[in-house]
């Protein structure tokens, strides 16, 4: 059975919500369930230019991405846009506004990488856009606030069963139809978290809007280049300038010995070298293998705004993504 969203009336006079339904009043033009808006920008039916167009109060776009799931991209993706909050515009000297959106349609990690697990539909504007989350200072946006609850009240489990037009169309609305104005000021940033794959997504995002940068997330492995590359690929396709590539879990460091040396435990990084120089894209780091990483991003924080036991591993971890959000943020013209 598929399932939709539909507006619900409103719960006080400006502020509104929406919900799942099956019925199939918006099932193709308006899967989110908003408010009559004007129409976010088409894809063109017939052959033809595509305009793109920036995403409303955001300065700048940044794509994370991994042509292959389960190689940390979300993770990283979130501490990236921490990060990146952490940083200074060089021209008001306040700390960069960034955001993050979360894009995996069927697999949303944003919500409980934040700590925002069932935490309720987001409420509108008087215009019919959605209002971002904040949790940790950061505003976000994920199908997964969106998924109804359970009866035990929890929507963790609960599937999107979509065909491709709705996945697109959903996507569209995620875009364009999410106000990212906190506090009467745009974004400098907006961290957008990819789905794995070269599918409906990152091609309808590649076409309709302005991508200033992609990150693109690999481990070690052989299967996990060969994706890589196949996501670089698709991305130059649809024009979207390459940052650079970020090499998870290269390596891991005993936490508890007094001279740790790395330990290869999904072999040494040659390959991923070799592919980033045939490629001609670089290399922006390279970060450990932690534990304290999927511990905090099973707790709901990001791994940069606390404290742990990992030892060396830490530390690198840390330095190695502040550097990492130091580049993005030069290559993007931010600093």
């Amino acid at each position: 059975m598929l399932v939709h969203l539909r507006p619900c009336p409103p719960r006080h006079s400006i502020l509104s919500t929406r919900f799942f339904t099956t019925t199939s009043t918006f099932q193709h033009e308006n899967p989110l369930g908003l408010p009559r808006r004007p129409p976010p920008p088409q894809m063109p039916r017939r052959a033809g230019p595509i305009v793109k167009r920036p995403v409303p109060n955001v300065k700048k776009v940044l794509a994370v991405a991994s042509g292959k799931g389960g190689v940390g991209k979300s993770t990283i993706a979130l501490n990236l846009a921490f990060s990146l909050a952490l940083l200074r515009n060089p021209t008001t000297s306040s700390r960069l506004r960034v955001g993050i959106l979360d894009l995996d349609i069927f697999g949303p990690s944003i919500p409980t990488l934040m700590g925002l697990k069932n935490s309720g539909e987001p409420e509108l504007t008087e215009g019919g856009a959605i209002l971002p989350l904040t949790n940790h200072g950061l505003p976000c946006m994920s199908m997964g606030f969106l998924l109804p609850a359970s009866a035990t009240n929890d929507n963790i489990d609960t599937p999107v069963v979509w065909r491709g037009l709705m996945v697109q169309k959903a996507v569209q609305q995620l875009l364009f139809d999410v106000d990212w104005s906190t506090g009467g000021e745009g974004l400098d940033v907006l961290v957008i978290d990819m789905p794995p794959g070269t599918g409906d997504v990152p091609l309808t995002l590649g076409q309709l809007v302005t991508v200033d940068g992609a990150v693109i997330v690999s481990t070690p492995q052989d299967v996990a280049l060969s994706d890589v590359r196949k996501g670089i690929s698709m991305l130059r396709k649809v024009s979207v300038p390459i940052t650079g590539l970020v090499l998870n879990q290269s390596y891991y460091l005993c936490p508890t010995c007094i001279t740790p040396s790395p330990q290869y435990l999904f072999g040494k990084s040659d390959a991923f070298y070799a592919t980033a120089e045939r490629l001609s894209v670089p290399v922006l780091g390279e970060l450990p293998l932690v534990a304290g990483v999927s511990t905090s991003a099973d707790g709901g924080w990001p791994y940069v705004l606390g404290a742990s036991k990992d030892g060396d591993g830490e530390r690198q971890w840390k330095e190695t993504m502040g550097k990492i959000a130091e580049s993005v943020s030069s290559s993007l013209g931010l600093r």
